[in-house]
């Protein structure tokens, strides 16, 4: 099989959340620990840093990252859903993990893994574990998939644990308050390794610490971090939320720096300025209030729970312009009346669909839009939704796409027949 053909051998043959959500859930380690054995335990050939969290993991696995990098290190990363290309999960030092990796493992270890049936993530998780090894990596930053507890990636032993916060997100496999949230993020929290808390809310917190204290892990909250030691520190990440993340990130260098830590890092100054300022150069991030063109202004984000949409609403606030286009898609297992009724009401909608199965309807969301009182057209896929959007602005408007993960991906997947430049 060459890549493409592998791509659907696994789309097809293993279950995945990306495309089909629960079905493609599976709460348990076993199968993890199964290819873990057979892999050779292939993460205790690097350190590894963990990180949860309901928002903002992407953003701080792929800073910390680029921080790590521009320190001389050579570092891993594994992030999750990928936007374009499956590749993306997987990237050393910023490059994506090679199309014939990705064809010669699934064709040399499919007779083992078949009759276990493991998940897509379970999978994949098992093959970045084993690029990392083969690529003699000196340390690896390891997003969670969801929750962390139980979570495929949680095999790993890491020098720092870090939890970004805690939203409803997910609940129908995390639980339905945010204590029980966290009861499964903190999962990741491991004897006497360091764990750095971005977020907290009073029943949160109280999770946090009892863990914490039970696992003997020293725990630091960044909400009481107040010291920066990098003064006018440029962020690439414009994102409002992304003032949380920059304070989450510096409580963890903070660590990372500290005897606390079982191999202390050396990350000069010089390699946290670069991080943060050229982050997306240095790892391939998209999709993080990434702005695609001016005149009309346009920006997509990939927040798509009430936790995120809460943040982005408040960014549109503070942008000039003439008119608000908002181009939305859903998937079907979110708190979508939630995140409707903080979408502002004088914006013209767009409704549409990701090209996923567990996409809502373009119909059914301008149903529900419309009793959330925000009107708008439908359009049955998310080009053509961007491009009557572009076609209705003047130069002096601002478009926002987004609403869901998938709905950025299908953007950018046809960035160049949109002409987004």
């Amino acid at each position: 099989m060459n890549y493409q053909e592998t791509l659907t051998y696994l789309y097809e043959s293993v279950p995945m959340f990306q495309q089909i959500g629960g079905a493609a859930y599976k709460e348990g380690l076993e199968n993890s620990l199964i290819l873990n054995a057979h892999s050779g335990h292939p993460n205790q050939h690097y350190h590894t840093i963990h990180i949860a969290g309901t928002n903002g993991k992407g953003s701080c696995s792929h800073t910390l990252a680029a921080i790590l990098q521009a320190a001389g290190y050579k570092v891993g990363l594994y992030t999750s859903p990928h936007l374009v290309d499956f590749r993306e999960r997987i990237r050393v030092n910023g490059v994506p993990v090679s199309e014939e990796y990705v064809v010669e493992y699934v064709a040399r270890e499919r007779s083992f893994f078949e009759p276990l049936r493991p998940s897509f993530f379970e999978l994949t998780t098992d093959m970045a574990f084993r690029y990392f090894a083969y690529q003699k990596v000196d340390i690896a930053v390891i997003e969670v998939g969801m929750g962390g507890r139980l979570d495929c990636t949680n095999l790993i032993h890491p020098l720092l644990s870090i939890i970004t916060n805690i939203s409803l997100d997910h609940t129908q496999y995390l639980g339905d308050t945010l204590a029980k949230i966290a009861v499964e993020k903190a999962g990741i929290i491991k004897e006497r390794v360091p764990v750095v808390i971005g977020e907290t809310t009073p029943e949160t917190k109280e999770v946090f610490r009892l863990t914490a204290e039970a696992k003997q892990a020293p725990i630091v909250y960044a909400e009481a971090y107040n010291d920066n030691p990098y003064p006018e520190l440029e962020v690439e990440l414009q994102g409002l939320y992304q003032e949380k993340n920059t304070r989450t990130l510096l409580a963890a260098l903070s660590v990372l720096k500290s005897p606390v830590i079982e191999t202390k890092l050396i990350i000069p100054e010089v390699a946290v300025r670069d991080g943060f300022a050229h982050v997306c150069e240095l790892t391939g991030l998209m999709g993080r209030w990434q702005r695609l063109q001016e005149h009309p202004t346009l920006v997509c984000d990939t927040g798509h729970n009430i936790g995120g949409i809460t943040y982005i609403v408040e960014q549109l606030r503070r942008q000039t312009y003439r008119r608000l286009h908002v181009v939305i898609g859903m998937v079907n297992d979110k708190d979508i009346r939630g995140v409707l009724a903080l979408l502002p009401h004088e914006a013209d909608y767009y409704f549409t669909r990701a090209s996923v199965k567990r996409a809502m309807s373009e119909t059914e969301l301008a149903g529900l839009a419309a009793e959330a009182g925000l009107q708008g057209n439908c359009y049955p896929a998310v080009p053509a939704a961007v491009r009557a959007a572009l076609q209705k602005s003047l130069p002096e408007d601002f478009i926002f796409v987004g609403g869901s993960s998938f709905v950025v991906a299908d953007l950018l997947a046809h960035r160049d027949a949109l002409n987004l430049h």
